[in-house]
Parts: structure tokens; C-alpha cells; sequence
């Protein structure tokens, strides 16, 4: 009796920033993976989401958005995360959204056309537009690129995502299992810790502020408390580029610090399932986005 066939590979999601990448990669793999704000460029690490079955796996990718023109050596690092997901992709998504505009000469026209592997059209957020709308977006977009597959979805209420998984495992090559079939993600828990003390500064602070700080948990200690109750202690540096920043993340007598501290412990709390102590600091590093070896230290690389 033959061996039944393993499918596995690679799924790389790309598009611009906020058209609900991160939301769709959540909803694929069944896990919070990565954050999620209503506020762009949240996304600035390629972040790797596992989903296995008994005779398929699929490594999802989620990128940062493409960025036109970078402002700095950060957003360069992000980009560079964005084309390498171009070349070693088994699947390409390429979302948009049903608000956004392109024109026919955007680089990443080309940059699609160029990849050799399925490539899907997802076209998300369909819950804010009617059918009239969508459908001429649709005809737009594949007069112009021989997509493999064109998928409306609404992410975030899952709508056609049972759909799509279904497209993309009979795409799906035959290969290996590339990850323990129980694993998730091939990131430690303290980059998950740190980038859910990161969405609530986004979500807490406005302006350059959230766009300013970088979040490193320090120390991440499984304890337990006196009655015994298990409990994970968590120390967390929060850098901002300029002294002026420092004040604001802090607050009036510490007032805006100590809510950041409740709603991360909290949200913290949820995703380990267990209780957390959580202590943050706020340092200064100055202008750390252009900086080289601050980035390096930050995990932007290559």
C-alpha cells in the first residue's frame, strides 16, 4: 500500500501597509500571530505562521507593507523583508483592498508578473463594498497580471478563507513537513511579548510617538507565586529615539506608562494563558531607525 502524498510549502503574503495582511494570516492559521492596529506599518518583521495537518503543511509568511519610499534605514530593512519573500515563495498572495488605488506603472507590477510560482489575487475587506464595486476591481487587476486564483475575502470576519485554504492546498507542492507538526512559528515567545506591548503602544499613543519605539523584553521568567500559582515574570525595555518621546510614554505622574502596563499585562496574560508580572522601562536611543547597529540589535537584518 503506497505512502499518502505530504504536501507542504511556502505561503508568502504580500501588499502595502493596512490592507489586512496580518488579519488574514491570523485567520489562515487559526492563531494570533502577528498584531493587529488600524494604524499602518504595524507589521515590521517577516513573521512565520505554521498550519499542519496530517499530510500537508503550510509555512505562512506575513511582511511588513511595501513602502514607496523609505524614510529611513528601518523602513529599508522592511522592504528588504518584503523582496526576499518574493523570490522563495511556493505561493504568493498578493492582498489589496476594496479602497485602494494603483496605477499601472507601481513596481510591484512588475515584481509580480516576475515570480514563477501560483500567484492569488486577495482581494480583502470585501465586507465594506458592494458586489459592483468589487467586480470591476477584479476584471482591473487581471487584465493586468495572470493571477492563478482571485479570492474576495473579508479577513477579519473570515469570510472565504475556508475558501482559499482549500485553493491553496491543491497548489500546495509535494515536499516535506518543514517544522515539527506541532510547532507554530519558528519565533521565541519573548518577540510575541514585545510586539504585544508594541500594538498597545500603538494603540494607546498617537503621532511619531508609537512609530518611535521599539520594545525588547529583557528577562522572561516562568515562576510562581507564594500560593503557588504559576507565573511569568517579564522585564521590558521600551526605547524611543528622542528625550522629548520620554515624557510622553511615561505620562503625568506615570499615569500613561501604568495603563500601557495594564492593557499589555492583560493582553499578555490572554495569549500565555497564564499570570504575568510585567515591569517596563523607557530608555533613549537616539534617532535608533537610522542607527545600524541599534537596527542589528532590534532584529532587522540583512
Amino acid at each position: 500500500m503506497s505512502e499518502k502524498t505530504h504536501r507542504s510549502g511556502f505561503i508568502n503574503i504580500i501588499g502595502r501597509p493596512n490592507v489586512g495582511k496580518s488579519t488574514l494570516m491570523n485567520a489562515l492559521v487559526g492563531e494570533r500571530m502577528s498584531i493587529i492596529t488600524n494604524k499602518p506599518q504595524t507589521t515590521r518583521h517577516r513573521i512565520i505562521g505554521i498550519l499542519s495537518g496530517d499530510d500537508f503543511q503550510m509555512v505562512f509568511s506575513d511582511t511588513p507593507g511595501i513602502i514607496g519610499e523609505p524614510l529611513y534605514k528601518m523602513q529599508e530593512a522592511m522592504n528588504r523583508f518584503v523582496e526576499s519573500s518574493f523570490e522563495d515563495a511556493d505561493i504568493l498572495l498578493f492582498v489589496t483592498d476594496v479602497t485602494e488605488k494603483y496605477t499601472e506603472d507601481d513596481p510591484v507590477f512588475e515584481k509580480i508578473k516576475r515570480v514563477n510560482c501560483p500567484k492569488f489575487l486577495i482581494i480583502n475587506k470585501t465586507d465594506l463594498a458592494t458586489p459592483d464595486r468589487i467586480l470591476p476591481l477584479i476584471k482591473w487587476w487581471n487584465d493586468r497580471i495572470a493571477f492563478d486564483e482571485t479570492i474576495p475575502t473579508s479577513a477579519l470576519n473570515q469570510k472565504n478563507t475556508e475558501t482559499l485554504f482549500k485553493l491553496l492546498l491543491e497548489k500546495l507542492p509535494e515536499g516535506p513537513a518543514y517544522y515539527p507538526k506541532d510547532q507554530l512559528t519558528d519565533r521565541p515567545e519573548r518577540f510575541f511579548v514585545s510586539e504585544i506591548i508594541r500594538e498597545k503602544i500603538l494603540e494607546l499613543y498617537h503621532q511619531e510617538v508609537p512609530y518611535s519605539t521599539e520594545v525588547v523584553v529583557e528577562s522572561f521568567k516562568e515562576t510562581t507565586t507564594k500560593s503557588g500559582e504559576p507565573l511569568v515574570r517579564i522585564d521590558a525595555e521600551i526605547f524611543v529615539m528622542r528625550d522629548s518621546q520620554k515624557p510622553i510614554l511615561i505620562g503625568k505622574n506615570g499615569t500613561a506608562i501604568k495603563r500601557l502596563g495594564t492593557e499589555a499585562r492583560k493582553a499578555i496574560e490572554q495569549w500565555l494563558e497564564q499570570k504575568v508580572f510585567l515591569e517596563l522601562h523607557v530608555k533613549v536611543r537616539d534617532n535608533w531607525r537610522d542607527d545600524e547597529k541599534w537596527l542589528s540589535r532590534f532584529g532587522y537584518k540583512g
